[in-house]
C-alpha cells in the first residue's frame, strides 16, 4: 500500500474503455469469467428449485424423520446454506487464481499505457 512506488499517471478519463471492453484480451476475462459463473449458476437452480420444490409437493418424503426432531426437509434447507458458503468460497478461489491475473494484465496495461486502441503495444512482453 505505502510502500508501492508510484505508477506513471495514465488520465482515465481519456482510454477507450469500449476499445478495451472489444480487446482479445478483455473477452478471455469474460470468456474465462462465464466458463465457471454460468454451469454453477445452473447447477445452484435446480437445487434450489428442487428443495423448494419437494418442499411443496413431497410433504411425505420431506417430513421423513433422520433422528430425533430433525427430518429430511431440515437437512436439505441447511444444506441449501452449506451450498451458498461453499459455492461463494469456489468462486473466490477460482477469481483470485484465474479472473484477477487476468484483470490485472488489462489494469496494468491500461495504467502504464501500453493497452491502446484496443491492443497492447507491447505484444511480445504479454
Amino acid at each position: 500500500m505505502g510502500n508501492e512506488a508510484p505508477r506513471a499517471a495514465t488520465d482515465l478519463a481519456e482510454v477507450d474503455y469500449g476499445a478495451v471492453q472489444s480487446s482479445t484480451e478483455f473477452q478471455r476475462l469474460r470468456r474465462t469469467h462465464r466458463s465457471f459463473v454460468f454451469p454453477v449458476l445452473g447447477a445452484c437452480l435446480v437445487w434450489y428449485f428442487a428443495y423448494v420444490l419437494l418442499a411443496t409437493y413431497a410433504h411425505d418424503f420431506m417430513s421423513t424423520p433422520v433422528f430425533g426432531s430433525v427430518n429430511i426437509g431440515m437437512v436439505l434447507g441447511m444444506a441449501q446454506v452449506v451450498t451458498t458458503f461453499a459455492v461463494t468460497t469456489w468462486y473466490v478461489h477460482y477469481a483470485n487464481r484465474r479472473l484477477d491475473p487476468l484483470a490485472a494484465e488489462i489494469r496494468d496495461g491500461i495504467e502504464d499505457g501500453t493497452f491502446q486502441n484496443g491492443t497492447f503495444t507491447n505484444e511480445e512482453s504479454r
